[in-house]
């Protein structure tokens, strides 16, 4: 499985539900009694979930650091070998955990296994992510690091609406999926995190977290001409703050499955 820091899950997944939860509904939230989040990270969709569930939502989470930063109740588990007993939930549900497993397809059971009615998956395709930004050469090269970053990871990032094949396969019914865009901009007044964002990118340190990856997709050379454009266009990035001008929008679809055991 793939493993992440605390400070990605945290800005990646930053306001992801801020605006709606409309994608939510068909997991029925304002009737659960027990729900477990699965993977769940540093607990983003685990305080949505206890926000609007009446009853007691459980984070498990392989990563015993991350774990540190959620509210308990939180266990550790591994999403394949689940330290629950048959039917303990009645909603499992998990986000962008499915697209960082090798067998996606035996976790999707053992979310089955452990919940008494219905199981949820909130999966991103990462094929199809856009960027629009006020930086000319930003969406393109963006473009050309995701598709060689795609080449080169060794699960499916991209699954997304194909979840709902791994659901059927587990043997669950009436499954539904619906698509939520994740939309993050950027605008001024620009937050600290904008600002870091926007340095890493100007020394190339962004890029470097996915190196291993884009060099898998391509080249350890096509990676060096990457980084040297990549840290011009940070600097670009910059330049345009300092004159609040700089404007970034990027769209990440996830798709919503639920199905009922």
């Amino acid at each position: 499985m793939r493993q992440f820091s605390a400070e990605y899950l945290e800005a990646t997944r930053e306001g992801m539900w801020a605006d709606s939860r409309e994608a939510l509904a068909d997991l029925a939230l304002q009737t659960r009694e027990r729900v477990l989040d699965v993977g769940c990270g540093t607990g983003e969709l685990t305080r949505v979930l206890r926000e609007e569930t009446p009853g007691t939502v459980v984070g498990c989470d392989a990563d015993i650091g991350l774990l540190a930063h959620l509210e308990p109740p939180a266990v550790l588990g591994d999403a394949t070998r689940l330290p629950f007993e048959d039917d303990s939930f009645d909603l499992v549900v998990c986000q962008a955990l499915l697209i960082n497993l090798p067998d996606p397809a035996a976790a999707v059971e053992e979310l089955a296994r452990v919940s008494s009615d219905r199981v949820a998956a909130i999966e991103p395709d990462n094929g199809a992510v856009t960027v629009e930004s006020t930086v000319a050469a930003e969406p393109s090269l963006a473009r050309r690091a995701r598709e060689w970053y795609l080449d080169g990871v060794d699960t499916d990032v991209t699954l997304g609406a194909a979840v709902s094949e791994h659901f059927e396969s587990a043997g669950l019914e009436g499954v539904r999926t619906s698509r939520y865009d994740h939309e993050r901009t950027v605008e001024p007044p620009y937050s600290e995190r904008a600002l870091e964002d926007a340095r890493r990118k100007a020394t190339g340190d962004g890029l470097a977290d996915d190196r291993a990856e884009i060099v898998a997709g391509d080249s350890p050379e096509a990676y060096e001409r990457l980084r040297e454009e990549w840290r011009s266009m940070g600097r670009d990035v910059i330049e345009q703050m300092g004159e609040r001008a700089y404007r970034r929008r990027e769209v990440v679809p996830f798709y919503v499955t639920v199905g009922r055991v």
